[in-house]
């Protein structure tokens, strides 16, 4: 794992290249701690700069940047192509073998792209990568992102004149580094993260500078600036493909089972220590049942728990580790050193990041790279598999809904949200109480009137993932972005409610939030984590299922769970899911109640511009007294304040 960063620029202008070029492969030296490299074509006006978490191949010969056999390519790649054994297999039966500097898979993929091109060679590749790739026949940039995004790329050009140039990066720290870059905030970004707690998509919360999408190449002509973006692998599109023909539960577990040892067996691979966190779960679980049914020797398994017992769930991780055999360890934290990490967030997410979850994720892979280098999870099994509970809980909402005249519903929720919160919590408090850091009974009766409102499954989808029913209120002189869940919706296809939930939420949340957190808190500390229920053969199959083989009746995962239960007993897995939550509402009124404020002020709002501050602070002033829990919402805030003050700095 690595980060890379590089730029373009018009050569006999500007500033020393080379200095530049340190200087933003220095910015991201956390990503990359074993050593850095450089390359330069001034007479091209290319640069690329590399910083290594040396994975496989630990000698020189896994050094980046790297050239190519042939001369003709220059590559800076972060990621891990876990089939390139194979691949050098393949080239080696074809006579395309290169004679072999070392055993890195960078060196695999160059030479796959000799000999086939960089589109046919991704499409052959199983792997989590962001790449930046020079020809120099033809004086192009290429830059390419592995299937689900799991690898970071940001890029854009900045400056004027002889000044101009093409930045990339995996983070906006190197970015930020080179002289041309601008920074001017995107506002419509700032409604994107209100909403949903991130920059989502393409977007950057910076004018200018964009996400490259996953599963797409792009091409940046030197001489003409031009680009030009394709796509090599869609999960949208994978999603509403035909299915094939039905098989049986028996032949789906078999079949997913050697998939799953599949997968996981060839993400095992590493020259470095390697375990798997485990929370417990399903996705976890399965994952790491699977490695240890591989391995000859324990697996080291890593989970972090809590004092409430609401939130914890170490005690489901350890009876799973102790079923399995593996060599577990878990760390016990309290809600003071949860509290530690809320000032080093800002930097470590680099761009405005608001899922809370972010805290316990960082404070698990530090522990974990303590004592292993690479750490395997089972994210992505809940788009895949069907695992969220929004997904049941809206399907029958919408079947209940869809009884009564939409005209009868929308009177019906009108009524109530003509009741103000405080009102209803009055009246109602008494019945329904409140339980610890929850939504008061008002607020929770104005969220479902909002749900019974919407006319259609994908309105109703996107208000339930949304933090902020209408987050460009809180941002002043802001649109909202063009989205994905809005007007940009992916194909439908004949996909079922569940199934379009699933394939809105893989498309979006998955990327934009689970995989960015994960990306960045595991970064934070040099530690590479992988995920090999994303191996697209993996997604591909989920996709290729019949409903009724994800989501059985209430019960979500049903193929995962099947799959489990020949490894781990029933008893030790069938509880509620729990998830990373952290009780931001309860700290926003006691041990980070100072800070927000602070953050929040009136005259700091109004300094900056961003923000309706007169409504900021009233849902502050209801948050603190109770009417209202508006954590998740002023969490978003906060954490966009808190950028803002880290990268002004």
């Amino acid at each position: 794992m690595c980060g890379i960063t590089g730029f373009l620029w018009s050569t006999g202008s500007g500033p020393d290249p080379e200095r530049v070029l340190k200087t933003m492969t220095k910015a991201i030296d956390h990503r990359g701690p074993d050593s850095d490299g450089h390359w330069m074509d001034p007479q091209a006006g290319v640069a690329f700069g590399h910083v290594r978490l040396a994975i496989v191949d630990l000698s020189a010969a896994g050094h980046q940047p790297m050239q190519s056999a042939s001369q003709r390519y220059m590559l800076t790649f972060n990621g891990e192509i876990y089939n390139h054994q194979k691949l050098r297999a393949q080239l080696e039966a074809t006579g395309h073998a290169p004679d072999w500097r070392g055993t890195s898979d960078t060196e695999t993929l160059l030479a796959c792209i000799d000999a086939w091109g960089l589109r046919k060679t991704l499409e052959q590749c199983i792997g989590m990568f962001a790449l930046g790739l020079w020809d120099a026949k033809n004086r192009v940039l290429h830059m390419a992102r592995d299937r689900f995004g799991e690898k970071p790329l940001y890029y854009g050009w900045q400056g004027t004149g002889a000044e101009r140039a093409f930045l990339f990066g995996s983070e906006l720290k190197a970015l930020r580094a080179h002289p041309a870059f601008e920074g001017q905030i995107a506002r419509s970004s700032l409604v994107d993260c209100l909403r949903h707690g991130n920059v989502g998509e393409d977007r950057c919360i910076y004018d200018g500078i964009a996400k490259l999408r996953a599963g797409r190449i792009i091409t940046i002509d030197q001489q003409t600036g031009s680009e030009q973006i394709e796509t090599y692998w869609d999960a949208a599109e994978i999603a509403v493909r035909p299915k094939p023909q039905r098989v049986s539960d028996t032949e789906v577990t078999d079949a997913l089972e050697g998939l799953l040892s599949d997968a996981i067996g060839q993400q095992m691979m590493s020259d470095v220590p390697l375990g798997a966190f485990l929370s417990g779960g399903i996705d976890s679980s399965v994952v790491v049942a699977m490695m240890q049914a591989l391995s000859d020797r324990p697996v080291h398994t890593f989970s972090i728990g809590f004092s409430e017992a609401r939130y914890n769930e170490a005690e489901f991780a350890r009876a799973v580790a102790d079923h399995l055999g593996t060599k577990h360890t878990d760390l016990y934290v309290s809600d003071k050193e949860l509290l530690d990490v809320v000032p080093q967030l800002p930097h470590m997410y680099d761009e405005p990041f608001a899922d809370s979850s972010q805290i316990p994720t960082y404070l698990v892979s530090k522990l974990a790279r303590e004592h292993v280098t690479v750490s395997l999870s089972g994210d992505g099994g809940d788009e895949l598999f069907g695992g969220y509970g929004r997904y049941v809980h809206a399907a029958k909402l919408r079947a209940k809904l869809q009884k009564m005249p939409h005209s009868l519903r929308q009177m019906g929720a009108g009524a109530i949200r003509a009741l103000p919160m405080p009102v209803l919590n009055k009246l109602l408090g008494g019945i329904f109480p409140t339980p610890q850091g929850k939504e008061p009974i008002g607020q929770r009766l104005h969220r479902l009137a909002n749900y019974a409102r919407q006319p259609d499954l994908e309105t109703l989808h996107r208000t339930m993932v949304s933090n902020w029913r209408f987050p460009d209120s809180g941002v002043l002189n802001a649109e909202p972005p063009v989205s994905l869940l809005a007007e940009a919706l992916p194909p439908r296809g004949d996909l079922s409610e569940i199934e379009r939930m699933m394939q809105l939420d893989m498309a979006t949340y998955m990327i934009d939030d689970i995989l960015a957190k994960v990306d960045r808190a595991t970064m934070a500390v040099a530690l590479e984590s992988r995920a090999p229920l994303l191996d697209h053969r993996i997604a591909e199959f989920a996709w290729d299922l019949p409903l009724d083989q994800k989501v059985r009746g209430d019960q979500t995962k049903w193929a995962l769970r099947q799959v489990l239960y020949r490894h781990v007993p029933k008893e030790l897995i069938e509880r509620p899911k729990m998830g990373f939550e952290v009780p931001i509402g309860l700290w926003l009124r006691s041990s980070l109640r100072e800070w927000g404020a602070d953050l929040l002020h009136p005259d700091r709002l109004n300094r900056d511009g961003y923000f309706d501050t007169a409504l900021i602070k009233g849902m502050w002033d209801q948050h603190q007294s109770g009417q209202c829990n508006w954590g998740a919402q002023l969490w978003n805030v906060l954490m966009i304040q808190a950028w803002l003050e880290d990268t002004q700095a």
